[in-house]
């Protein structure tokens, strides 16, 4: 059978894009040829997914739709040895600062979307932007979409913004991580159990994120509706202001944005 989707790479951003695809059914698994140099990772994907595993990069690169999910430090060892054989394959690479151009410069006359999701993605509730190349068409937005909503939802935008994503989305679950463990310490500093506090902390985040999205208010309309006059919120409020918490998150935003331009060049 012809192979629909092959990846190469199976970490945990690659197993985790093909668990869902599996699960929701858009590819079946005799579809899906994962090309792994790990002994017992190959084992490990294919005793748990059921799909077909190589450690030849190319017979990966015969598929309809080539999913790079490596390292991108060894981007250009893996390309140096690819042999690809189908002209009208679609070439997507989630690795962070490989550009479209060097994307298109290693599969020549081939459709090449850049993606970068982030690692809410393996838990199905991710974000991952999509910037096409120049020989994209709407059939191969579509299926890179059809991909990546597996894990999430989809956005796309122009290559010149995906530093700006990589620095927002890719790299905000660890902001997050840090203000729920921060909101966490606060709970055990004013005395509650530290469990009691990790689940308060975890939840009133999740929470949150969730009455945002369902509401579709801005989050300045849910944060005034929680803050009375003179209370507790507007107290507390007062003192993340002292301390720049608002500028920190722009800050941190801007020079992981930069940072990605920087690991591009």
């Amino acid at each position: 059978m012809s192979v629909k989707l092959g990846v190469i790479g199976g970490g945990v951003m690659g197993s985790a894009i093909v668990s869902r695809l599996l699960t929701q059914g858009t590819y079946q698994s005799t579809e899906i040829l994962i090309s792994e140099p790990t002994l017992r990772q190959q084992e490990s994907l294919q005793q748990q997914y059921g799909v077909r595993v190589t450690g030849d990069n190319n017979l990966a690169a015969t598929a309809q739709v080539l999913l790079l999910a490596i390292k991108p430090q060894i981007f250009d060892r893996v390309v140096a040895d690819l042999q690809p054989s189908n002209p009208a394959q679609l070439v997507i690479s989630i690795l962070a600062g490989v550009s479209i151009a060097q994307l298109e410069r290693a599969f020549p006359d081939r459709a090449v979307i850049r993606a970068m999701p982030n690692t809410p993605a393996t838990v199905g509730m991710g974000i991952t932007a999509i910037a096409a190349g120049n020989s994209v068409q709407t059939q191969h937005l579509d299926i890179a979409t059809q991909i990546f909503q597996a894990v999430g939802e989809v956005v796309t935008v122009p290559e010149s913004l995906m530093d700006a994503v990589t620095g927002l989305s890719g790299s905000g679950p660890a902001y997050v991580a840090i203000a729920i463990e921060a909101l966490a310490d606060g709970g055990v500093a004013a005395g509650l159990p530290r469990p009691i506090a990790d689940r308060l902390a975890l939840q009133t985040v999740l929470g949150t994120a969730g009455l945002l999205k369902d509401s579709n208010i801005h989050p300045a309309q849910l944060k005034d509706r929680v803050t009375s006059p003179g209370g507790t919120t507007i107290a507390g409020i007062a003192k993340l202001e002292q301390s720049g918490f608002r500028s920190a998150l722009i800050q941190a935003v801007i020079a992981a944005a930069q940072r990605s331009q920087e690991l591009g060049k």
